[in-house]
């Protein structure tokens, strides 16, 4: 483990993470998986035939992110919208399996559960099909997401704002969202995406990946300390906010506090098996470290371990305390 925490003290954390409540607003996908085989390339054209051998269904976007919360034993309300499909009750009945609060979970009928069906051959991912609409939704839909984020927010301990820019998250909402979170003083923690970032001024914690960081600085990630420091403080200015944090993949994660604080939090040496869906699994074990006491280097550290042990892991996934605990240093 990094250390500068101590053993005792990063099982006291974890231990504090069991009952703790978030409250998770923003984009509810599916990611599924068709595993095959490829032998024979199609007569009706030059593209592989693909012998589907299994089919796997997971939660994605604002829906993986509460289902990491759930597995790290938070309880979890989740706020979003899904179609009027049957791939949107299944979602739901999917997640009220786990004891998660799908209340807020609203039907709209004129756009579909977002989708993405990833093919994969001989463990090599060969096509990636997403059926979604992404623009935002009406404003009576953003009436009624508001009035769930409203009546669920008192009783949680902090809310996450899931963004990925499927229409859910749209200016109105996301700066209602932020005002009800500051007037209830409960911590408001997001992973948007680079356009909605600066919608969500106030927040407790901002976290986006190097590519997204780019985007939104308008040029690459310095690679020296001094210049990276810089970098990320203009962002912080920027974006009004107290925590940036930047995750940078094998050379782990950084972050940027309005009172001048930088730290550097070096990556984990695993065997990277796929990325994807890790940024989902690191801010949700940040925003329960910092709901569990932690202060803001201790919450890095334990999110970044956390990303280390689901990219060993093949497609979306999620970590466990077991799993926090025993991952090798």
């Amino acid at each position: 483990m990094q250390q500068e925490i101590s053993r005792g003290r990063f099982e006291e954390i974890l231990q504090r993470f069991t009952g703790r409540s978030v409250l998770v607003v923003g984009d509810l996908m599916v990611d599924e998986y068709l595993r095959g085989v490829a032998r024979r390339i199609s007569q009706e054209g030059p593209v592989m035939v693909i012998e589907v051998e299994a089919e796997e269904f997971k939660p994605g976007g604002a829906a993986n992110v509460g289902n990491n919360l759930h597995a790290l034993g938070a309880e979890v309300r989740l706020v979003g919208v899904v179609g009027n499909d049957e791939i949107g009750r299944l979602l739901r009945a999917e997640l009220a399996a786990w004891n998660i609060d799908v209340s807020g979970i609203l039907t709209d009928p004129s756009r579909p559960t977002t989708r993405k069906t990833r093919i994969v051959a001989q463990n090599q991912q060969v096509l990636r099909v997403d059926r979604e609409q992404t623009q935002a939704v009406s404003a009576h839909m953003a009436d009624l997401l508001v009035s769930h984020v409203a009546e669920a927010l008192p009783g949680v301990d902090a809310i996450l704002v899931s963004d990925y820019r499927k229409g859910v998250v749209t200016p109105e909402v996301a700066q209602r969202i932020s005002g009800l979170a500051q007037d209830l003083n409960k911590p408001l923690v997001t992973n948007p995406k680079p356009t909605s970032a600066p919608w969500l001024k106030g927040a407790r914690v901002l976290s986006l990946n190097h590519y997204e960081a780019e985007e939104l600085g308008r040029e690459r990630l310095p690679e020296d300390e001094p210049s990276l420091h810089l970098y990320g403080d203009k962002l912080l200015r920027m974006l009004d906010v107290e925590t940036l944090v930047i995750t940078q993949r094998e050379k782990g994660l950084a972050y940027w506090q309005r009172d001048g604080q930088y730290r550097h939090v070096p990556a984990h040496s695993v065997e990277v098996a796929d990325g994807a869906g890790a940024g989902d699994t690191t801010i949700s074990a940040m925003t329960l470290a910092l709901i569990s006491g932690a202060d803001t280097y201790e919450a890095a550290v334990i999110a970044n371990r956390a990303g280390a042990c689901v990219v060993r892991k093949s497609g979306v996934a999620t970590a466990s305390v077991e799993e926090l605990l025993h991952l090798e240093n």
